[in-house]
């Protein structure tokens, strides 16, 4: 959708531009040539994201850029802090090509990235200038440079899985990122920056070395310039007290401290000024010069060419390898798709991930107790106990497993602790059929009962066997003496398992057999249950006995007898 925005064309003349002038979306060619703000990374109302890669492709697969190495520059941070505002400066100066009066005249409105004041987000995603600037390094090699501004992080629209995706696709993208801070560098700050990088790391291939390059913390507004002065000089200072690691601090404060340390090539600190009363309150400012503080003018001259000189800037390298613009495009495609699967965990708020942990931990005192309690009533070698006297012994342990879970002074509200109270019932379920298994283990008769049962065939089939002989029927007979030899058979087959340890899935069969002989009141419906078993399992019966008749040679006439 396009919309009316104050640009600059292509020669670095800046113009308030008409009515006319549009920001026009990626399917579309640019009407007048001129360079603009494009959006590369949507977030959608669904909280989903998407690459525009025809609007990517165009700009860094550019036959003129398309094969040169490329510096990435981003501003992350949270949001309505000014980052769009000084990326607009960053581009006066890569326009003016580093001149002296780069700033322009002091009466000329600042355009560039949307920008404006008030409490609403303004720029979502990540946006990249269309224009990719071609500088030389000292060494004469000719580098492209990419300029990104991201969606700020925590707005009243984005979740925390949002932002921690934009600022760590941002980082793992760009060559230098630039932090932007309100007034100091808190203990949140460092935190959250944990957060982001692990969340980008966790989507990056394992490396030996740091994965992240350049990280510049931006103070804005610093209000203490008498103990820190203002610039890079009282910002490393600033910054090297902030990430000193002593051994008098917590554990957590030194971790998070060691990760920051263990993520980024190069950390470095500049401390701004507060741009001035006019800045922040007048809601028609226009980013006019002459309306911003002089001192915070003073050291935009001195922080943008510190960024942005020949000198200073950073190729992209992953891996150790420079990557080129070309090579850029397929990172951003990678990486994008990570992100929009469901591999890497959803970043969790501090509330939420403290919910959770409580809650578990509520679930394992419990389970805990109902373990120790069960142990005593049928556990290691405590004697047999009637499966009656069992099941009531559960409830009443089970009641006072949730008893505990429920007495647990627990964080997230009750509708969010319920699905922890489901988790624990399914929990203490499961392990009572565990139990209910040892218990019937300790009962000789039921350990008995397969080979009483083959005892029983055995008997019968010979009983049967010599009276239909001595009356004459020999085919009954013969039939009574296959079964009984079969009967034979497998309780040695049983017995060989039972001793050896080996075939104990077919052990197992036998055992679901004996039992629906056990188990069955009438012969049909035995020897029905029989017929089911031994057709579920019939792969094993080969693979006892490899010369045998396969089921399917059976006829099927046989079975509808049976039926």
């Amino acid at each position: 959708m396009a919309k009316h925005r104050k640009e600059r064309d292509s020669w670095g003349e800046w113009s308030l531009g008409d009515k006319n002038d549009y920001d026009w979306s990626s399917e579309e060619e640019d009407p007048d040539g001129r360079a603009r703000p494009i959006q590369v990374l949507l977030v959608k109302d669904d909280h989903t994201f998407e690459l525009d890669e025809v609007a990517l492709s165009r700009i860094l697969l550019a036959e003129e850029v398309r094969d040169r190495e490329v510096v990435a520059i981003s501003v992350a941070g949270a949001f309505r802090k000014g980052k769009s505002f000084l990326m607009d400066f960053m581009l006066r100066y890569m326009y003016n090509h580093a001149s002296e009066g780069w700033l322009g005249d002091a009466d000329e409105p600042l355009t560039g990235f949307s920008w404006r004041g008030g409490s609403e987000r303004e720029t979502t995603g990540i946006q990249i200038w269309s224009e990719v600037f071609l500088v030389d390094k000292p060494d004469g090699r000719k580098v492209a440079v990419l300029l990104m501004d991201t969606q700020g992080t925590f707005d009243s629209q984005s979740t925390l899985r949002d932002s921690a995706t934009v600022f760590a696709l941002s980082t793992m993208i760009s060559s230098m990122q630039v932090y932007n801070i309100s007034q100091n560098v808190q203990e949140d700050d460092l935190q959250h920056l944990q957060l982001f990088t692990e969340y980008g790391r966790l989507a990056m291939e394992e490396t030996f070395l740091k994965p992240f390059q350049s990280m510049i913390f931006l103070v804005r507004d610093w209000s203490f310039p008498y103990e820190f002065p203002y610039g890079q000089e009282g910002g490393m200072k600033f910054l090297e007290k902030r990430l000193k690691i002593s051994e008098n601090q917590h554990e957590e404060l030194q971790n998070v401290r060691k990760h920051i340390h263990s993520c980024f090539t190069n950390i470095s600190c500049f401390l701004m000024p507060h741009p001035g009363l006019k800045v922040a309150t007048n809601p028609n400012f226009d980013g006019r010069i002459l309306e911003i503080d002089g001192e915070f003018i003073n050291n935009l001259k001195v922080l943008v060419p510190w960024l942005l000189s020949p000198l200073n800037i950073d190729v992209k390298e992953i891996n150790g390898s420079k990557i080129t613009c070309r090579g850029l495009v397929e990172y951003f495609k990678a990486y994008i798709k990570i992100y929009q699967g469901e591999e890497l965990p959803h970043p969790k708020s501090m509330l939420q991930a403290t919910a959770e942990a409580n809650n578990l931990a509520a679930v394992a005192a419990a389970k805990d107790l109902y373990n120790k309690k069960m142990e005593e009533v049928c556990g290691g070698d405590r004697p047999f106990l009637a499966p009656g006297e069992l099941q009531a012994r559960h409830g009443a342990i089970r009641e006072e497993a949730l008893q505990v879970f429920r007495g647990v002074k627990k964080m997230g509200g009750e509708e969010f602790s319920r699905r922890y109270l489901q988790q624990l019932e399914g929990e203490v379920d499961e392990v009572f059929v565990q139990y209910i298994k040892h218990n019937d283990s300790k009962n000789i008769f039921h350990a008995a009962r397969t080979p009483a049962t083959l005892f029983v065939v055995i008997f019968i089939m010979y009983v049967a066997a010599g009276i239909t002989g001595f009356v004459g029927v020999d085919i009954i007979a013969s039939l009574c003496n296959m079964i009984l030899g079969l009967a034979l058979i497998t309780l040695c087959t049983w017995a060989y398992i039972r001793y050896s340890g080996e075939y104990r899935e077919l052990g197992a069969v036998i055992d679901q057999v004996a039992g629906a002989l056990w188990d069955q009141g009438s012969t049909n419906e035995a020897l029905y249950k029989l017929y089911n078993v031994a057709a579920s399992h019939r792969h094993l019966y080969h693979h006892a006995f490899p010369g045998g008749p396969r089921a399917e040679d059976v006829p099927e006439e046989q079975d509808k007898k049976r039926d």
